[in-house]
Order: structure tokens, then sequence, then C-alpha cells
């Protein structure tokens, strides 16, 4: 207990600076328009800030998950070997925890309930988590046919032992894997509630690896990714050049709604936009160009209002409400 109380402090202390660092990001590109993305394809637009603001609030999240883990782990037991303080008084368990900084474990047998571990287990596995989820944006973000953002690359490092050009996305994908252990040990200290009885030892040996591990990973890996958000390379031109490619379908859901506000069924505008969208597709033409030309379009909407819906700024006008709600 003490030392799982010892390292939440460390952890804690990662996780304040990493927010430090989600939240200096947020705000450097609280305006940078990117285009949103579902299923991996073009969605809406939004803001590159937007990412780190929702990074933060995980990681938020994340730092009250910790300060209650350290809580539930800070326990004390002197209470003999079925926890009937058979020959020892409850005072004594009393002093010796208070002394120690821990909470006497109210009702217990031979151990300390591994519920709490586990706990403590599944909350380092949750910011792994977290962890890899960022990691794995940066890594999608780097790829050659997107590069909107590239992890840090210092003079004279090496991309690839073969290929000089590289530029890989190494820490992520570091970071990616070893979220893959963090969580695995969590499943086998979930594992090591259930006991025989009062108490057997079958929770013991695992406990000496996976305990000290996952919190030694999980600090390394909150000051890694600390280290590659704070040099993170970000290309704001790329990312309008992106937002491009799609001619402008990102606006479909709008025009779907302008139509539908002039009576139109809903059936009968998604129709019709998905047509005029599917060529846009297939000839790479501007999406508001072949609306323009529509005339079945240009019965229930003017050229003037068809222009309109395509301002990207309408789809930013919540920002700062946002980013009001999660900063203050």
């Amino acid at each position: 207990s003490l030392l799982m109380k010892e390292a939440a402090d460390i952890i804690l202390k990662d996780i304040k600076e990493l927010m430090s660092v989600l939240k200096k990001q947020a705000y450097k590109y609280k305006n940078t328009p990117t285009i949103g993305r579902s299923h991996g394809v073009h969605a809406e637009p939004m803001t590159f800030g937007l990412k780190f603001a929702l990074w933060y609030e995980e990681t938020k999240r994340n730092l009250a998950r910790m300060k209650r883990a350290k809580d539930v782990v800070s326990i004390g037991k002197f209470s003999g070997a079925v926890g009937t303080f058979s020959n020892i008084t409850p005072k004594i368990e009393e002093k010796v925890c208070k002394k120690l900084g821990l909470k006497p474990e109210p009702v217990a047998t031979q151990v300390v309930q591994r519920d709490r571990h586990a706990e403590y287990l599944t909350t380092l596995s949750l910011i792994a988590g977290a962890i890899e989820k960022i990691s794995v944006e940066i890594r999608h973000l780097q790829r050659t046919e997107v590069l909107e953002a590239e992890e840090p690359f210092t003079k004279g490092q090496k991309g690839s032992s073969a290929m000089p050009h590289k530029r890989n996305p190494v820490g992520c994908e570091n970071l990616s894997g070893l979220a893959r252990l963090v969580r695995s040990n969590a499943m086998a200290g979930l594992e090591n509630i259930a006991l025989w009885h009062e108490r057997d030892i079958s929770h013991s040996s695992v406990e000496r690896v996976i305990i000290p591990d996952s919190t030694i990973l999980v600090d390394y890996m909150l000051n890694r990714l600390k280290g590659i958000l704070e040099g993170l390379h970000v290309h704001p031109d790329r990312m309008l050049k992106n937002m491009n490619r799609s001619y402008g379908l990102y606006n479909s859901q709008r025009v779907l709604l302008a139509l539908t506000g002039k009576g139109m069924s809903r059936e009968n505008a998604y129709e019709l936009v998905q047509r005029n969208a599917m060529q846009s597709w297939k000839k790479g033409i501007e999406f508001k160009k072949l609306l323009l030309k529509d005339k079945d379009v240009k019965k229930h909407l003017s050229s003037k209002e068809i222009k309109k819906i395509f301002d990207l700024k309408y789809y930013l006008k919540n920002v700062d409400y946002i980013f009001e709600r999660v900063f203050g």
C-alpha cells in the first residue's frame, strides 16, 4: 500500500504536467481548421485545437480516477490471520496505520482485499488507453498521404536503417505497444480478486510483477507523450489542402437540411443531395458547382442560399463555447 501510494503521487504529477501541455496546444491551435473524420472518412470541419481539448478533458477524468485509486489503495491491515484481531487489538492497527498515513481496512481476511489493487491497475490501464488514443491519432495524421502532424524528429535521427528518407512515428508506435502491456496487467489484477476462503497466495507472485511494471510503464508513457506533444510538428496548410480534397462534400448535411427546410421530404432531399455528391466524387467536380447547375436543387434553393451553405465559419461558430466548457 505504501509503495502504491507513493507511485500514485508520481503518476498524478505526470498527469498534471501532461494536462498543462494539452491545454497550451489546445489554445495554440484553437482556430486552426481541419477536417473531422468518422470511419477514417471526411465528415465535417472542426479545429485542430478541439482534438487537444478533447484529450485534456479525458486526461482530467484520469486525474480524478488516479486520485480515487490512490485513496482506495492507501489502506493498512494488522488484524491477524483471518482479520478477527485474535492476537492484537484494533487500537494498535489504528495507531500504526495513522503513523503510516494509511486508513485501516474496515473488514479484512488475512489480506487487504484485491479489488482495491484491481481498481488501481485498471485506472493505470485507462490512462494507458488515453495515451494510446492520442498516439494512434498522431500516427494516422503522420501518414504520407495525410501529413497534417508529425512527432518530433531531431537532427541526425534515423527514421529507418534501410531508407534514409523515412520519418516514422516510432514514439507513438512505442506508446501504442506499451498500452497493451498495461491492459494485460490490469486483466491479471482482476483475476487476483478471487482468492480461496480467507487467503491463498495465487495473487502474490503476479502482483510482484504487474504493479511495479504498470506504474513504471505509465510514468514513462506519460512523460514520453508529453515530449511528443510539446515538439509536435503541425501543418495547417496541409490540413486545408486535405479538407479541399473532398470537393466541399462535407457540406452535404447542410444542403440536406436546407432542402427539407424548404418543404422537401427527407427521402427526396437525401436522394437529390446524394446524386450530386456521388457525381462530385466520381468526376472530381466541386460539390457546390454541381448544386448550382442542378435544376431540381435550384427549384428550392437560390444561388445565394447555396453559396451561403459553403461557409467554413459556420462549422466553427461554437468553438469558443466548447473551450469555455472545458477550460472555464
